[in-house]
């Protein structure tokens, strides 16, 4: 069995921490909050989305940070981390939250079942290697300051905005010899392709079509985040919102997760050494260029303006 190193983005129930403050509530409950990266592969030179979530783990277990503004402070640490921290950009990230789930307040703080991250856009890198985030956040009325790490590189490993879409030949309703769960793991064990619409193209198809593609790489039965299946209804939504603007997408992660086995497609976007993140949504425009991308979690208003800006499609 092929062994993986997932970067995973936002577990919903546990986390990892590079700094964390413990604190004690009005109950005299001992509280430890943590930052967590929930974006990944990041890159020198180029604006990009920056999201991280925060958690709180107490005694009665581990619950997201949701709703209002935090502030990021970022500090490059050398090329292995070692170096004092030099101050970098600076940003406010906002509250995004994972499709169908509670509405959060204006401030940070608890509120059952929101769940979500914070997301910065815009921040630009200088140079590649280790850094560090400081966040700032207020919850419930109290300061606090957290710290995690993130890397940067010279370039995206991954396909990136500005970058040609690789040509992929993806499973689909049509392909032969594949397990339905292959195509989507919702139909894993004896289940059925719950979102056939989003099997019907190839990305290759999508390019040589002149068509912009809006393509989902995620594992519904699997994800590690929990985001991806809200994020499949979510981009159903828009299939049925936006129909003239893009052929819709999604790749399956796994070809067979019992295995560790990747689908091609999902491995020749995704998959660098034994390193993967997911839940991605990419699009890409008609000629083949990609556009925009979002991991882990998108705003679907966002999205949507995206798809607003795209011309429409012939028939």
């Amino acid at each position: 069995m092929r062994s993986f190193r997932w970067l995973v983005c936002l577990a919903a129930v546990a986390f990892t921490t590079a700094a964390c403050t413990r604190s004690t509530n009005t109950d005299d409950l001992e509280r430890t909050f943590s930052a967590q990266m929930a974006s990944s592969w990041h890159w020198v030179g180029e604006p990009q989305r920056i999201q991280i979530g925060i958690l709180a783990s107490d005694t009665d277990g581990v619950r997201p940070v949701s709703g209002g503004t935090i502030d990021l402070a970022f500090a490059y640490r050398g090329s292995d981390g070692g170096a004092e921290p030099a101050a970098g950009p600076t940003a406010t990230a906002e509250f995004i939250q994972v499709p169908g789930s509670a509405d959060p307040g204006d401030t940070p703080g608890f509120t059952t079942g929101a769940n979500g991250v914070y997301e910065a856009e815009g921040v630009v890198f200088d140079q590649p290697g280790a850094w560090q985030v400081t966040v700032t956040a207020t919850v419930d009325g109290v300061g606090r300051q957290l710290a995690t790490n993130l890397g940067v590189t010279e370039e995206s490993p991954i396909p990136a905005p500005g970058d040609r879409a690789p040509k992929t030949e993806n499973l689909t309703l049509d392909s032969k010899g594949v397990a339905d769960g292959a195509i989507d793991s919702m139909a894993a064990n004896g289940g059925e392709i719950q979102d056939p619409e989003l099997h019907e193209w190839t990305i290759a198809r999508a390019i040589e079509a002149d068509r912009p593609a809006l393509v989902l790489f995620g594992t519904p039965a699997f994800c590690t985040s929990n985001f991806c299946g809200p994020e499949m209804q979510e981009v159903q939504r828009l299939a049925r919102e936006y129909p003239d603007r893009a052929v819709y997408i999604h790749v399956e992660i796994w070809r067979d997760y019992d295995a560790q086995a990747v689908n091609k497609a999902a491995a020749d976007w995704l998959l660098r050494g034994q390193d993967m993140t997911e839940p991605w949504l990419y699009l890409i425009g008609a000629d083949g260029v990609i556009v925009d991308r979002w991991g882990s979690l998108f705003d679907p208003e966002e999205v949507a303006a995206a798809l607003e800006a795209l011309p429409p499609m012939s028939s």
